[in-house]
């Protein structure tokens, strides 16, 4: 019930903004709780790639918070935040597998081979790191973004061949801890970027 009561008070404010912000934070509830949690999580493999979707919206939320607009740029955003979700929460899945075994969780390592699900984890951060550069054109960034997210798209993409080529639980996990930081960290280097140009 609080759960509710907290999403009908979001849904309330975000309606008081204005209708698109309304309308992202109803597609983020919808997509988490009925999509993600009811529906999928606990049957099918493709969860957290749908249910990934409201993880970029709050993007979409804040930028038409302030702009009452839908524009590339936060589209972009978005984007790499559900390019992101796979590989750090996959990553995961690996070293606690026996815990989503026992929990009856359907995670995509758990009910696929190993080498499919390293595939697909390299696969979407090879995705990632375009996006990231796409971002620092759009965005008209300066050097601390691109640097930022050209070290640490690197560093997670290396990390996790580390994984394909040499797959253990110590590599999966540690795959995890440096895929924790990368949004951080890129948004870190905007909000840089920004004071930087505001001088």
């Amino acid at each position: 019930m609080w759960g509710l009561f907290l999403s009908a008070i979001g849904l309330i404010l975000a309606y008081l903004i204005n209708f698109l912000s309304f309308i992202w934070i109803a597609l983020g509830v919808i997509d988490n709780v009925v999509v993600y949690s009811l529906i999928l999580k606990r049957r099918n493999p493709l969860n957290i790639i749908l249910g990934g979707i409201s993880g970029g919206l709050p993007v979409m939320f804040g930028w038409s918070a302030v702009t009452n607009a839908v524009e590339l740029l936060p589209i972009l955003l978005a984007a790499l935040v559900v390019l992101w979700i796979p590989g750090h929460i996959w990553s995961l899945a690996i070293f606690s597998r026996e815990d989503y075994v026992r929990a009856r969780v359907p995670m995509l390592p758990v009910v696929t081979r190993l080498s499919t699900a390293l595939r697909c984890i390299v696969s979407t951060i090879v995705l990632m790191i375009p996006f990231s550069i796409w971002i620092y054109f759009e965005g008209d960034f300066g050097l601390a973004y691109l640097a930022t997210a050209l070290f640490f798209g690197l560093w997670v993409l290396y990390i996790n061949l580390r994984l394909f080529l040499h797959p253990d639980n110590k590599m999966a996990y540690r795959a995890f801890k440096v895929s924790s930081p990368y949004l951080f960290a890129l948004f870190a280097g905007m909000i840089v970027d920004g004071l930087i140009s505001s001088v």
